[in-house]
């Protein structure tokens, strides 16, 4: 049997997770299905919550150097009027205001933590069965190994999902069928800033002075339509910069990624010495950019018990006691948010200078502690 703990999955999960088992001493291997890394070329919301688990492993340099720190957020209607805004560094603290970094950037430094050969690249696993004694694993042409403890980080699509459970995980988010996501150049943003109407919301976060990033999508679970004119005939009314930075993506279409925005909310994230983290356990739409976050902070409670506890199949119960309550409580609130962005725009616009602000902090306040100091 290999005696290192096999991680599935080489993003921000995986890698966070295998990082996070260095710090700890524990030997782990990475498996990542691509050759090379995708090249998407987009960028990631990091909220405090995850700046706070990122320092918690190691990277508090790391965030320094990359993208910029998001100290405001402006919501605003499809006219352009300033519905509310927050002030992020007084909520979360100068330590841990949020940051936008480029994906790519993220990702490598995480991988910079781990000692050479750790991530296979190539390398697709097929198959995962917990046996008494560890997990037998299949990999692409027949090949078989056996690891101790294997970890579910293969995003939403997961394939170490089965083995774990055999319920319909994926579902479509209540807010949106689908999104488009980009890189564009800063038109002068420099706050997280969002426009919303009737049909749709269109997102831009500054990476930096000169670049943007960029979400669209439709309210009340609406089609997003794959042609990306879908955004000229959405979002063309809205307000500068919107317009100026459609025509900007539109003139070069490669610049576009389109994808499903899909859930997964399951009732059981282990199965003996096999656990998801991660989108592949609770993949939610969104709305409090809590996927990278939530993904790093399951790792780091994860490594905290693989290293504290001798009988690793007993570990499973104990993880997901101390991650649904934070995870539950995302959703709810991501729910809440979807139903609310579905409320006819007149009404919606008049309320939310009261709602928004209090959604907010009871959003992000049971997520300000660590979970790990």
């Amino acid at each position: 049997m290999d005696d290192r703990v096999l991680v599935v999955g080489g993003g921000i999960a995986g890698l966070a997770v295998a990082r996070a088992l260095h710090r700890h001493g524990i030997p782990t291997v990475v498996s990542e299905r691509l050759a090379s890394p995708p090249h998407q070329g987009l960028a990631v919301n990091l909220p405090g919550n995850a700046v706070h688990a990122l320092t918690a492993l190691g990277m508090a340099d790391d965030l320094t150097g990359l993208g910029v720190p998001i100290r405001r957020r402006e919501y605003r209607n499809a006219r352009g009027r300033l519905l509310f805004s927050v002030n992020e560094s007084e909520f979360w603290g100068e330590a841990a205001t949020p940051r936008c970094v480029r994906r790519s950037d993220l990702i490598d430094r995480l991988g910079r933590g781990l000692p050479a050969g750790t991530v296979r690249p190539d390398c697709q696993v097929t198959s995962v069965r917990p046996t008494s004694l560890g997990v037998e694993v299949g990999l692409a042409g027949a090949a078989t190994e056996s690891h101790p403890f294997v970890v579910g980080a293969d995003g939403v699509r997961s394939t170490v999902r089965r083995a774990v459970s055999g319920e319909k995980a994926l579902g479509t988010a209540l807010l949106s069928a689908a999104s488009w996501r980009f890189m564009a150049p800063n038109p002068g943003v420099d706050c997280w800033t969002v426009w919303s109407g009737a049909q749709g919301t269109f997102l831009l976060i500054p990476v930096d002075a000169h670049e943007v990033y960029g979400y669209a999508s439709a309210t009340r679970g609406g089609p997003v339509d794959a042609d990306p004119e879908w955004l000229r005939a959405s979002f063309a009314r809205f307000p500068d910069p919107v317009p100026h930075v459609l025509t900007t993506v539109l003139a070069e279409t490669s610049s576009l990624y389109h994808s499903p925005v899909e859930e997964v909310r399951i009732g059981r994230w282990t199965q003996g010495r096999v656990v998801l983290i991660g989108d592949a356990a609770h993949a939610t739409a969104p709305v409090w950019a809590q996927g990278a976050a939530l993904a790093v902070e399951d790792a780091l409670v994860l490594a905290e018990l693989l290293a504290t506890h001798q009988d690793w199949s007993q570990i499973g119960p104990e993880y997901e006691r101390r991650r649904r309550p934070r995870v539950t409580h995302v959703q709810a609130m991501t729910d809440r948010f979807s139903r609310a962005a579905g409320l006819p725009t007149w009404f919606r616009d008049a309320i939310l200078p009261f709602v928004g602000p209090r959604s907010y902090r009871e959003t992000y306040r049971p997520l300000q502690p660590p979970v790990v100091a």
